[in-house]
């Protein structure tokens, strides 16, 4: 579990302190952890779970699968807090005519087997921190 912590960590772009503090927990406890020393307890587990609700605790734990889970059932989650029933208002483009003919134009080059897919999602919260997913 260690090396799952420490590539968790590098993908987080996280020092130890850092995700200690992150999670609420002491700093020693996370430099034990990576040693070997020691094993997450269930608080650590859950206080991770939190705070990036993103990872897979199945794979944290185990090994089994993806570090995150997947893009939809992540961002799922968050969808009451980001979003309230308000209508999203029109977009504004500077260039109008010049945006509908550069769509028209990517439109025309793209294949039916060469479709544009969702592959990075960020989210951004009020206390500075934000989550990515990818779609690989």
């Amino acid at each position: 579990m260690n090396s799952r912590l420490q590539q968790f960590l590098s993908a987080e772009n996280l020092t130890q302190s850092q995700f200690a503090d992150s999670i609420g927990v002491a700093r020693a406890s996370i430099s034990h952890i990576l040693a070997g020393r020691n094993k997450p307890g269930f608080e650590f587990v859950e206080s991770l779970a939190k705070r990036y609700p993103a990872l897979n605790l199945e794979w944290f734990i185990t090994g089994k699968g993806k570090m995150y889970k997947t893009v939809p059932d992540a961002v799922e989650n968050h969808l009451p807090d980001l979003f309230d029933d308000s209508p999203l208002p029109e977009p504004v483009y500077p260039d109008r005519e010049a945006f509908i003919e550069s769509s028209a134009i990517d439109k025309q080059t793209k294949t039916p087997n060469n479709e544009r897919t969702i592959t990075k999602v960020l989210l951004f919260y009020s206390d500075g921190s934000f989550e990515e997913f990818t779609n690989k």
